[in-house]
């Protein structure tokens, strides 16, 4: 696979094989085995399905793959198809492109060969009689080729139902018609002389869709399914979904077309700075504009020669051949004054990357979907908001399936809507809220949902951050120590951070292996195990002819495992150690005998103890060599950055990294908000606006009093936001503190860690145990690390009280608390004032 799986992918890849293996245990004739994977649209099902197919056919760490193996991949869609076989052609660096076959009408075949991933789709098995049925020139119809390869091979045989990518306007007779034939597969069908197919795995957006599908059978069901939270945390679909509408009804679409024009050169601008900086191919936004409908004169009743004139006018140039291109399916090429509006299928639009500007009606291609259409313009009426949910759901997957941490605006989809009010907009949100497609984790107005941009006011104050640290803690799929280890050297070596990082490493692994190894055979215990690994006891059982008894023969034998089995086995402790280690060990042992070397690498892998110690080891080294070279990673590309980020929250133990503040952040402003003073982040005026509840208000009226240069609102969950660990039943979780302040004195500028928490919450010891080890760990870059509580004091009158862990006594004694009727105590006895 050439794409790092994120670690929801990885968990529903793992979760998929684990119910294959149920499936196999589980199969009979009688009881054939559906899974349902279910997964939102955007979540990378292709490229799970992807490299689901290499470790079926080339194996994976845990699995020996099985070259026989046969993939039916069956759709609704001739072009689905090609466009799923293209996207595994590019994603898979293990299935060449001679294994991808495409069924034609002269398909003909007794049963499929393994090995190969075969597409078939349902226009083909409903309309073409040449593939259906035999004749002169065909021995074998499609039915009989699908029940004899799964009679044949019924657990190496798998049918992937495409379930997830129909197209949106699909007709009711054509979505019957495709559903009646691939329920075949699920049910059998006598007519055709076609079986049950022994295991069916349907790919789909929805649960509900699939069960559909499958209503009425007997076979085993078990299912996938990929929580959608999981996919926006992963940075593949896009933040926020702006809608611009007017405040007061009027015909004013051609101001809003400005605006939404506007909006997309100045995302171009944007996307132009950012690929320069970060040496990126560059991204060229799409302006999507969806129009009305037409007539038998007309097209569109959109008036497309004022929609040129003004992109023109904006743009300062003529629109060039095709910049400009339309999906009408029933036109071909539009002349519009001079210019020519090119027709193009859907499917062609993410890849043609002179096209800039689409014209949409509501015809939505098949599994159509279109990363770098970032601003939507509907002329279309507030009657068609399903519609425009439906086509805006197509585009809020990332361009470069990431998140863009230093750039808010690149994490954005604008839409404008000039026919709509607030009520109507609501439509819109809630028909996105019904659509197959993930929400991103905010869908709102221009008027709450801004930008904001750094305060050139407190330049210096960004640039004296560089020696920050926060954690990240997520649910990422947690790989072992040891993988984690070669993984970061060869990165480190890769980017030219420590050129001998990957060889210093590789040959420390190595050395750790060898006392390991030398540890067992020193305990006596490695020939014990070699045998049992390596060799079995043979009993031998006589009859006796003239006593008419048995007896057995006292000298047992002993067979010894093939060299066969023993490569086998190699091979699979090569994978349990990853990155080619036992390959690595092999060499390193060459004027030894292969089978000793490989012996040791088998026994080696079935010592617990051993293997435990190895990844301490390795946990151990990761830590240093992140550490010793997080500075230098932290000046690396955004791209690598992320990649680095990867590796660490892949970590079992959480890993402090750079606390790096973006250019931009995307803020929420709610109703009701008020203007704060010397804040880190502004709006264009200048100013910046929130709400604090009265404890936080109360709190930075007492830090700008004192003499604060500036703050910032720490927000829950964002990417760029101060996040600290802390452990609740053993299970590790974050909090974001409300408040980062910064005072200056004679060395620079301090930043203090605010946390005004309300004492009746259940969390707060949990939360006062995490800021103690925080400051224990991290007492050296920030200033105060506060926990905050208001309360009566002797004067009668109610102030706020601190616990500041960056004393050494006050950490001490709160870090072993197990209640919160401790951390009372503690705050009684010394929490002090700052008013």
């Amino acid at each position: 696979m050439r794409d790092i799986l994120f670690p929801f992918q990885e968990t529903a890849l793992a979760e998929l094989h684990d119910k294959i293996n149920k499936a196999h245990l589980m199969w009979g004739e009688r009881d054939p085995q559906i899974i349902s994977f279910s997964a939102p649209t955007g979540s990378g099902k292709t490229i799970i399905m992807t490299t689901l197919f290499e470790d079926l056919l080339y194996g994976n760490e845990d699995k020996i793959g099985d070259p026989d193996s046969v993939i039916v991949w069956l759709s609704d869609s001739p072009e689905l198809n090609e466009q799923t076989r293209l996207k595994i052609e590019s994603k898979s660096d293990k299935i060449p492109v001679r294994d991808l076959v495409t069924i034609d009408s002269d398909f003909s075949a007794e049963y499929f060969e393994g090995g190969y991933i075969y597409f078939l789709n349902t226009q083909k098995l409903g309309s073409d009689k040449l593939l259906t049925a035999t004749s002169d020139k065909r021995q074998f119809s499609i039915w009989e080729t699908l029940t004899n390869t799964a009679k044949r091979i019924p657990k190496k045989f798998y049918v992937v139902i495409d379930e997830a990518h129909r197209g949106t306007y699909t007709s009711v007779q054509a979505e019957n018609k495709a559903q009646s034939i691939m329920q075949k597969f699920i049910k059998g069908s006598e007519d055709d002389d076609l079986c049950v197919m022994p295991l069916v795995i349907g790919v789909t957006a929805t649960p509900q869709r699939f069960e559909t599908l499958i209503a009425g059978t007997t076979s085993t069901v078990q299912k996938v399914i990929v929580p959608p939270e999981q996919v926006r945390e992963s940075g593949l679909l896009k933040d926020r979904i702006i809608i611009h509408y007017p405040d007061i009804q009027l015909s004013a679409d051609m101001t809003m077309f400005k605006g939404a024009v506007d909006n997309w050169r100045k995302k171009c601008a944007h996307w132009k700075t950012y690929c320069d900086r970060e040496g990126e191919k560059m991204i060229n936004p799409i302006l999507v504009i969806q129009v009305e409908d037409g007539n038998d004169r007309l097209a569109t009743q959109t008036d497309l020669g004022a929609c040129i004139d003004l992109l023109e006018e904006t743009l300062g140039r003529n629109l060039q051949p095709g910049e400009a291109v339309h999906t009408f399916n029933d036109h071909g090429t539009l002349k519009v004054h001079d210019i020519e509006i090119q027709y193009i299928e859907a499917s062609r639009i993410q890849e043609e990357e002179n096209v800039l500007v689409v014209f949409f009606k509501m015809n939505l291609s098949t599994g159509w979907d279109c990363p770098r259409a970032e601003t939507m313009m509907s002329f279309r009426s507030a009657q068609d908001y399903t519609y425009i949910a439906q086509l805006l759901g197509r585009m809020i997957r990332t361009p470069l399936a990431r998140r863009v941490s230093s750039d808010a605006e690149l994490n954005s989809v604008s839409l404008f809507l000039p026919y709509f009010d607030e009520e109507t907009v609501t439509n819109v949100v809630n028909a996105l809220r019904d659509s197959e497609a993930v929400m991103p984790t905010e869908t709102g107005t221009n008027k709450e949902l801004i930008t904001l941009g750094r305060n050139l006011e407190y330049s210096d104050v960004f640039d004296a951050m560089d020696n920050l640290i926060t954690y990240r803690i997520d649910s990422a799929r947690k790989q072992t120590p040891l993988k984690l280890l070669i993984q970061i050297s060869r990165a480190l070596t890769m980017d030219g951070i420590d050129l001998e990082s990957q060889k210093t490493i590789k040959n420390a692994v190595l050395s750790k292996m060898d006392e390991e190894v030398k540890r067992i055979k020193e305990s006596g215990k490695f020939d014990l195990l070699s045998a049992s690994i390596t060799g079995f006891g043979l009993e031998t059982l006589i009859f006796e002819y003239g006593d008419n008894a048995f007896t057995f023969d006292e000298a047992t034998q002993t067979m010894t495992v093939s060299e066969f089995d023993i490569s086998r086995h190699f091979e699979q402790s090569g994978k349990l150690l990853g990155e080619g280690l036992h390959k690595e060990y092999w060499i390193r042992h060459s004027t030894r005998d292969h089978i000793d070397v490989k012996k040791d690498i088998i026994v080696l892998t079935n010592d617990t103890d051993a293997m435990e110690r190895i990844n301490a080891f390795a946990e151990k080294e990761f830590i240093v060599l992140y550490e010793n070279n997080k500075r230098a990673i932290s000046r690396l590309s955004e791209a690598r950055k992320n990649m680095y980020e990867r590796l660490t929250n892949a970590s079992v133990q959480p890993i402090s990294i750079p606390w790096a503040l973006p250019n931009s952040i995307d803020f929420y402003l709610p109703e009701n908000s008020v203007t704060f003073e010397q804040h880190l982040y502004c709006n264009e005026d200048g100013r910046f606006k929130t709400t604090l509840n009265t404890w936080e208000s109360g709190v930075l009226d007492e830090e700008l009093n004192n003499g604060a240069i500036c703050w910032l609102r720490n927000i829950d969950r964002k990417k760029w936001s101060l996040e600290i660990p802390y452990e609740v039943n053993g299970i590790t979780t974050s909090m974001f503190p409300d408040l980062v302040v910064v005072r200056a004195d004679t060395d620079g500028y301090i930043f203090d860690i605010l946390e005004p928490h309300d004492p009746s919450r259940k969390d707060n010891y949990p939360k006062a145990v995490g800021l103690a080890k925080f400051a224990e760990k991290h007492w050296d870059k920030f200033g105060r690390i506060q926990l905050i509580r208001q309360k009566r004091g002797v004067d009668g009158r109610e102030h706020f009280y601190r616990l500041d862990m960056e004393k050494t006594t006050i950490r001490n004694k709160v870090r072993g608390i197990t209640s919160n009727e401790e951390l009372d105590r503690i705050f009684d006895e010394d929490a002090v004032r700052e008013d």
